[in-house]
């Protein structure tokens, strides 16, 4: 049980250890919702930031299962990086090649992907469906191949991959091509205003529009070419791109969803417990409010 002082929570021998690793990390909206949860259901438990350089992360998850951490989140840059130290991979996250997950017991490290099946849990909550609907991903990372994978697997018609680099958005498109129809295009006004005419859903993977002078990905008055377009931006707040997308009353959606439904899953994966998701999206709101 949950230790009390004066209504406070406060750990003891019997607290259990949770926390995410990345570089950097104090932006991380994660420990405040995530210790929400474990007050809520009254869990013996708190959840640290870990900053981390790169060349540490084999210590690190030597140094967690030593330590007796029951679980971390890792965020970027590391959720590749963590790969070659885990005991077991759930296939899902092997066939993603991300980890932004991981449950320690008995000293095996285990690692999972609950970015992919949060960003369809967000969908879902959203009535948005993605069966037989043609996409546009834009950005060829970690999070683009995350998506493209879930959303084959969740039987998308066609995954329209466009990024600046093509070369790299070709070899994304050889990854996951044995999963369903995805096909490589440049980042380039022309192309995208044909790929928006025939798409149902646009989603911006990369960090453009996270910072306030990031010159546009594209001409976002293209968007008005399809008035039933989905636009969804994986950034947590309103993005440039998403407010044109408002501008011309089509629906939009920001990664808060994603970010919420991650870390639940996370969370269950841990526990065993069903997690609290309206305390988890009342905190997560809270602390990215207070962040913009």
């Amino acid at each position: 049980m949950q230790n009390n002082l004066l209504g406070k929570f406060f750990p003891n021998g019997e607290t259990f250890v949770y926390g995410i690793i990345g570089n950097p990390i104090s932006h991380s909206a994660s420990p405040y919702m995530q210790t929400q949860a474990f007050l809520n259901l009254n869990i013996n438990a708190i959840y640290v930031p870990f900053e981390v350089q790169k060349e540490d992360i084999p210590y690190v998850i030597k140094s967690l299962k030593i330590l007796n951490i029951k679980g971390v989140n890792v965020t970027v840059p590391y959720k590749e990086d963590v790969l070659p130290y885990l005991d077991e991979i759930e296939e899902d996250a092997l066939n993603i090649g991300s980890i932004n997950t991981i449950k320690i017991e008995n000293r095996v490290a285990r690692g999972f992907n609950t970015d992919a099946p949060g960003f369809i849990l967000s969908l879902r909550e959203k009535n948005i469906s993605v069966k037989n609907k043609n996409i546009i991903i834009l950005g060829a990372g970690g999070t683009a191949k995350a998506l493209g994978y879930i959303l084959l697997k969740e039987k998308a018609k066609n995954i329209f991959l466009v990024n600046r680099t093509l070369e790299k958005a070709k070899k994304l498109e050889d990854s996951l091509k044995r999963y369903g129809s995805i096909k490589s295009y440049p980042l380039k006004n022309e192309i995208i205003n044909n790929l928006i005419k025939q798409a149902d859903i646009l989603i911006n993977t990369t960090s453009i529009g996270l910072k306030k002078d990031d010159p546009p990905l594209f001409d976002y008055n293209l968007l008005k070419e399809n008035k039933n377009l989905v636009v969804i931006d994986v950034i947590y707040f309103l993005t440039p791109l998403l407010k044109k997308a408002c501008e011309f009353n089509l629906k939009a959606m920001d990664g808060r969803g994603m970010l919420l439904y991650q870390g639940a899953l996370a969370f269950e994966i841990w526990t065993g417990k069903k997690a609290p998701i309206d305390v988890m999206r009342k905190a997560l709101n809270e602390i990215l409010n207070g962040l913009k």
